[in-house]
């Protein structure tokens, strides 16, 4: 049957067809249970917003960035439960992306998959460079070596006007933390899971650690003034806690890290939508808890431009550099351990939408003996360890946000939809409670209301890209697309 372009690209794909059809060099093997499956979203979340982002966020919102941090954890609740009900109906790797191929259409799911992309992507390269403070850090006090400047500083530096060129500097820590998740992920999905969840329950011992040093430094003037005051940046009172807010967002990948494994965990139905909500309970305790005690440790006008500033917080608070020494390597660990996770999410996206044949084969062929996408890791590799070495780290963190809040709205707008199409679902299954309109509604809203206060020229770049992927859409992947051949 000869389609218009008008049903091309209003085309779905049923949940069956997520399966049917594997690539020529064989499927994903599903080996992942419940618990490192958890840790995979813990460890895409935690860490990040807590070690890197607070530098950014607090000199918006002042103590009022815990507001900050319970707004983001309130709107990823409201859209997790949208997750966990998609995820359950359509357990295929590519996360949002193919929960809207099977809801909305074809061209509005390879514009959720550039957002994807662009969320992962960008937000990989920024993690490996913020890894590069802490690994100093420890460096430092470990040896008393330091990194030269000159080796860990970006080539290019944006401010808010212009970027500058520094021909001399190159960031080399993060390409090699980059090359050394590249090696792990070749290897296979099991391996890399097995050393995450070590990884993240290092990273939640650490952070334990750092709140109960902390709270000896406690001081609860520096909660007075609550909200940023200071009306000649634009982020006087509620303002600054939304801006906050949307810097700090992007840190809740986590969750659709989660979701893009559906296709590699055992008992998916049962296992994805759990593994969301005890990741999401789990990294929201942990950020307010780690927060609380920093805000309490610390004036707020110290974190602006402050280099890996929990650490910092210790050796202020005890006057010894050993817990510092302590900090800054759990924070080397735990930013492997995010940069590795969300290295993976961008290859299984990549994976799924090629699967679909919207973007060329290389990025579908699995390793035969691994069973790793080995082409598309070397790939997404390559790239994000170039900016990572390349680029400043400071307008990464909104680009990353903006890509996670539509990504997060088309998930909520996808739950009436796929309701209405499959009907209750099955007996046992998760359901978003009290309807399908009330919480995925209230989750397109509240990320309507962090987005409203990111920056214009992150919405210039974000419509840039975006205005790339329908070029590409049109130009490639409509006429590849392999529900030409079944339709």
């Amino acid at each position: 049957m000869n389609l218009t372009l008008g049903q091309k690209l209003i085309r779905t794909k049923t949940a069956e067809r997520h399966h049917d059809g594997e690539a020529s060099g064989g499927g994903l093997q599903r080996s992942l249970g419940l618990f490192p499956l958890t840790m995979i979203g813990v460890g895409a979340t935690i860490g990040t917003g807590i070690f890197f982002t607070m530098v950014e966020a607090v000199p918006k919102a002042g103590p009022a960035v815990i507001l900050s941090f319970l707004l983001a954890a309130l709107t990823a609740g409201l859209t997790a439960l949208c997750y966990a009900e998609l995820a359950g109906r359509v357990p295929a790797a590519g996360s949002s992306y193919s929960f809207a191929y099977a809801t909305v259409g074809e061209f509005a799911a390879f514009i959720v998959a550039a957002c994807l992309l662009l969320e992962y992507g960008l937000a990989g390269s920024a993690v490996a460079i913020g890894w590069s403070d802490y690994l100093n850090n420890f460096l430092v006090n470990a040896f008393g070596w330091e990194i030269p400047a000159h080796l860990r500083s970006p080539m290019f530096v944006s401010d808010h006007h212009n970027v500058h060129f520094n021909p001399g500097n190159f960031n080399l820590p993060p390409m090699l933390l980059v090359a050394m998740c590249c090696i792990l992920l070749v290897r296979g999905t099991k391996e890399s899971a097995t050393a995450n969840a070590v990884m993240v329950l290092v990273k939640l011992a650490i952070l334990v650690f750092f709140a109960v040093i902390a709270f000896t430094g406690f001081d609860a003037d520096n909660f007075t003034p609550f909200f940023n005051t200071d009306t000649t940046t634009g982020y006087a009172g509620m303002a600054g806690v939304t801006a906050a807010a949307g810097t700090v967002f992007f840190s809740f990948i986590g969750l659709d890290t989660i979701a893009t494994a559906g296709e590699e965990v055992n008992n998916p139905r049962r296992n994805v939508p759990i593994g969301i909500l005890t990741a999401l309970l789990i990294v929201t305790v942990f950020y307010l808890m780690v927060a609380f005690a920093a805000m309490g440790a610390q004036p707020a006008h110290m974190f602006a431009g402050q280099e890996a500033g929990l650490s910092v917080i210790l050796q202020n608070v005890t006057g010894q550099t050993w817990p510092a020494l302590v900090l800054s390597a759990g924070a080397v660990v735990s930013v492997f351990s995010v940069t590795l996770v969300t290295i993976y999410g961008q290859t299984r996206i990549l994976y799924a939408i090629s699967r679909d044949g919207l973007i060329p084969k290389t990025f579908q062929k699995v390793n035969k003996r691994t069973l790793a996408p080995v082409s598309n890791t070397v790939i997404v590799c390559i790239v994000v360890g170039t900016v990572a070495g390349l680029v400043d780290a400071t307008f990464l963190w909104d680009m990353v946000s903006m890509g996670t809040l539509t990504a997060f709205m088309v998930v909520s707008i996808a739950v009436p939809v796929i309701r209405a199409k499959q009907g209750p679902g099955e007996p046992g299954a998760f359901r978003v409670p009290f309807g399908p309109y009330l919480i995925p509604g209230l989750s397109v809203l509240a990320c309507l209301y962090i987005m409203k206060d990111l920056s214009p020229a992150t919405f210039r770049v974000f419509f840039i890209w975006i205005g790339v992927a329908v070029a590409t859409y049109f130009l490639y992947s409509v006429r590849h697309s392999r529900l030409n051949k079944t339709n």
